[in-house]
């Protein structure tokens, strides 16, 4: 699994072969980089930063807002591809709240349960 949640950009994902695991996947990994911080990792620098917590807290709100002007703008692979960075950096703050999609999957199923 890449460590860069900028790959890919442009494609819409329409025709890619996806695994429906993937955000599980994405959480193990998020949560092996913070275990093991290892040297040149994004998501590792992301638990480490100088400035903590704000760090991952910038670029939510940096991701978001890039993905509504993506929505604004009606186009659909930057609106997916800002999205997917809006859903990693949110996995990255649960993960540093010692939460994560489990937590998130329950929290959604009590509203439509």
């Amino acid at each position: 699994m890449s460590d860069d949640p900028g790959r890919g950009k442009g494609s819409t994902g329409a025709d890619a072969d996806v695994d429906d695991d993937v955000l599980d996947e994405l959480c193990a990994t998020i949560e092996q980089r913070k275990r093991e911080l290892p040297e040149g990792s994004y998501t590792a620098s992301l638990f480490t930063h100088e400035k903590g917590e704000n760090a991952v807290l910038e670029k939510l709100g940096e991701e978001t807002t890039e993905t509504i002007l993506a929505a604004k703008d009606d186009d659909e692979a930057e609106l997916l591809y800002e999205s997917a960075d809006l859903v990693y950096h949110l996995l990255v703050l649960l993960e540093m709240k010692d939460l994560d999609v489990d937590d998130l999957r329950e929290e959604l199923a009590s509203r439509f349960g």
